[in-house]
């Protein structure tokens, strides 16, 4: 785990095509935003654009959109992606989040994306962890 706004880039690995239809790789990223303002985690249309921003700037496909907020607070918004899926889940008691990028391929980047996102909402502390998947498991190779 890391803290603070300063995030590294993951191992990322290379396939022969990053292209390839059907390779079977994804890159796991999850997340908690810490030290956000409040009313920022309770105002859904906004983060529903900033995530949408932070995933084309990473690369990601956009399908579609479900955004729900809560009462008395709080936002969960879930991104399709054509490379997978994406979501936060918001507690502005807490100044907090919760989010979570899994693209399948080596295109997208979703590590990028929370980095993005971290930037845009101006968080105090990242946490984050990447997990490789798929034939990157050395039982698939």
């Amino acid at each position: 785990m890391l803290t603070g706004q300063t995030l590294t880039t993951p191992q990322v690995v290379d396939v022969a095509n990053e292209h390839e239809v059907g390779a079977f790789i994804g890159h796991h990223t999850l997340a908690e935003f810490h030290g956000v303002e409040p009313a920022l985690l309770d105002d859904g249309p906004q983060l529903r654009d900033m995530l949408t921003g932070a995933l084309a700037q990473s690369g990601a496909t956009v399908c579609d959109i479900i955004l729900k907020q809560f009462e008395p607070q709080g936002v969960t918004v879930l991104a399709l992606l054509s490379e997978s899926h994406a979501s936060i889940h918001t507690y502005p008691e807490r100044g907090s989040l919760f989010m979570d990028v899994f693209t399948c391929g080596t295109v997208a980047k979703p590590w990028l994306a929370v980095d993005l996102l971290a930037q845009a909402m101006g968080a105090a502390d990242v946490r984050t962890n990447t997990v490789l998947r798929g034939d990157t498991h050395p039982c698939c190779q």
